[in-house]
């Protein structure tokens, strides 16, 4: 202790202490102030960009995905459902996907990147019903030269295994293409295409 009664060592604790309990409350305030400028957990779901691993989708098969609320198909399509869809042009509203339902890098033949993956939203484009998925390239009821594709129940419109819808069916417009890139050989980024497709 100073000659004046002042005790310098309690000072500097005090003023020590009182800079940390100041600091830590600083930093109490400030972390829920700066987490309410993020984007809520409901937020992200609605538009974040969903993974897609595939590795186990078998030749003829489908899988679901969700991405803003809506069913993302991805589908492995044989070489005879490939080879299928050219001979089904005649037959279609829009066979060179001309009306933009598509990426850029999706407006061909196949409507993919990757010719044997396709990946489409699952609404039909008539009122919003969830085809189903037909793969049998067998006489159907609402198409007796079906070569596989999508059957929407609801209405009767039907699409090709590109998701190219046909003509004298409700539906409007081919199935909607999200963007979307491989990340890997396995795995889909559905709802960001930026960098790579």
């Amino acid at each position: 202790m100073s000659g004046d009664g002042v005790d310098t060592k309690r000072r500097r604790f005090l003023i020590a202490a009182t800079t940390v309990v100041g600091g830590v409350g600083a930093v109490y305030t400030a972390v829920p102030f700066l987490a309410s400028w993020m984007p809520s957990e409901r937020a992200k779901a609605a538009g974040a960009p969903v993974e897609a691993d595939f590795s186990k989708l078998e030749s003829g098969q489908m899988i679901r995905v969700q991405w803003r609320g809506k069913p993302v198909w991805m589908v492995k399509r044989t070489d005879e459902m490939l080879e299928a869809l050219p001979t089904l042009d005649d037959k279609l509203r829009d066979p060179a996907s001309e009306e933009p339902q598509q990426p850029e890098y999706c407006q061909n033949p196949t409507r993919s990147i990757k010719p044997d993956i396709l990946v489409a939203v699952g609404i039909c484009t008539h009122l919003g019903c969830s085809p189903s998925f037909v793969p049998e390239a067998v006489p159907q009821p609402f198409a007796a030269d079906w070569k596989g594709g999508f059957f929407c129940p609801c209405h009767g419109s039907f699409f090709d295994l590109a998701g190219r819808v046909y003509t004298g069916v409700p539906a409007p417009l081919n199935l909607e293409i999200p963007p979307h890139k491989y990340i890997s050989d396995t795995l889909i980024l559905v709802g960001d295409d930026r960098g790579a497709a």
